[in-house]
């Protein structure tokens, strides 16, 4: 599966197969987020936080690609993520995108 966030494939003759997401909303438990708490007194990096950002990124471009295997698609053109704070510790993160089928 191609997976591309430029909103064409040079060269490449495809059709439209649909929108296609995946999204996850995830939390740290409570002593990370705690501890996370005390580094915002200091300043610097929250490890924690990233760490959980990238795994839900990765688990909802895989739900996305999930989709899109689904309805026969070779590849997802137009990537575009989007996060939203759902409440406090939890973070929504959408991956969304067009799959497409070469012909």
């Amino acid at each position: 599966m191609k997976l591309l966030n430029i909103e064409t494939i040079p060269g490449q003759n495809y059709e439209v197969v649909g929108l296609v997401k995946g999204t996850i909303v995830q939390s740290k438990n409570f002593g990370k987020d705690f501890m996370a708490g005390m580094k915002t007194l200091v300043g610097g990096e929250i490890k924690g936080y990233t760490d959980m950002l990238i795994e839900a990124r990765q688990i909802a471009t895989k739900r996305m690609v999930d989709e899109a295997e689904q309805l026969g698609a070779d590849a997802i053109i137009g990537i575009r993520y989007s996060s939203s704070s759902v409440m406090q510790g939890a973070a929504e993160i959408l991956a969304y995108g067009t799959a497409v089928k070469f012909i």
